[in-house]
């Protein structure tokens, strides 16, 4: 099996010099970047470690996604995002539930064995809303195979046949639970693996809870319409 590696950046290149040196970029097929409008710098640090980088047409995750596959020219892509918070080591982790028949794998803060940087805190706002997303997701839509509990994790490997089959939204944020539940009313073939995530050495999230929850409950609400 032939994969892509795809870093998704945004003004992150504080994160890209921490990150991009230790890549294990030789372990792919191709590498390349999908920019969402960089003015920090990135594209061309990035551009100068040899990683052609390519701007997204249309704003948004979901469109950042469609681009990443759009570019591939694989048979499957690892996303990545290079903010200094998740081990490059665990994108050596994807090839093999992608060649064992996988067609989504995710790298997740919230199993056994894992952990997201909100457990040090006894409020964990952020992560209660992801299990909360989860178990609402599998309610409503998982009848058999795997149950994902990170879904809100963009670190994560997919086939291209499974991700053309999903038919996502080209527009907004909810590419990443939107995956999820596609690949449970497709019973497209998911799993996870336990990762280790700490807090942010430079900048700010771009996915700030309370609007990206009120985002994300608009598309669950339009995603129980779909296909009705």
């Amino acid at each position: 099996m032939k994969i892509s590696l795809c870093l998704m950046v945004w003004n992150e290149l504080g994160g890209c010099r921490i990150d991009v040196p230790n890549l294990p970029i030789g372990d792919f097929e191709e590498v390349y970047a999908v920019d969402g409008g960089s003015t920090d710098g990135t594209v061309a640090y990035l551009e100068s470690q040899g990683i052609p980088v390519y701007q997204q047409p249309k704003r948004g995750l979901n469109a950042a996604y469609i681009h990443a596959v759009e570019k591939s020219t694989c048979d499957a892509v690892v996303v990545y995002f290079p903010k200094g918070t998740i081990p490059p080591s665990d994108l050596l982790k994807f090839r093999p539930y992608l060649e064992s028949g996988h067609d989504l794998v995710v790298a997740s803060r919230k199993i056994k064995g894992s952990s997201n940087e909100e457990d040090v805190n006894f409020l964990r706002p952020r992560k209660w809303l992801v299990l909360g997303l989860a178990g609402f997701a599998a309610m409503m839509w998982r009848r058999e195979g795997y149950f994902v509990r990170d879904v809100l994790h963009g670190i994560k490997g997919f086939t291209i046949a499974g991700f053309r089959k999903l038919d996502l939204c080209d527009h907004g944020l909810s590419v990443d639970i939107e995956m999820v539940i596609r690949a449970y009313r497709l019973h497209l073939k998911r799993a996870e693996f336990p990762t280790t995530e700490i807090p942010r050495p430079h900048g700010e999230t771009q996915f700030k809870i309370l609007p990206t929850g009120i985002k994300l409950l608009k598309y669950l609400w339009w995603e129980y319409k779909r296909d009705a």
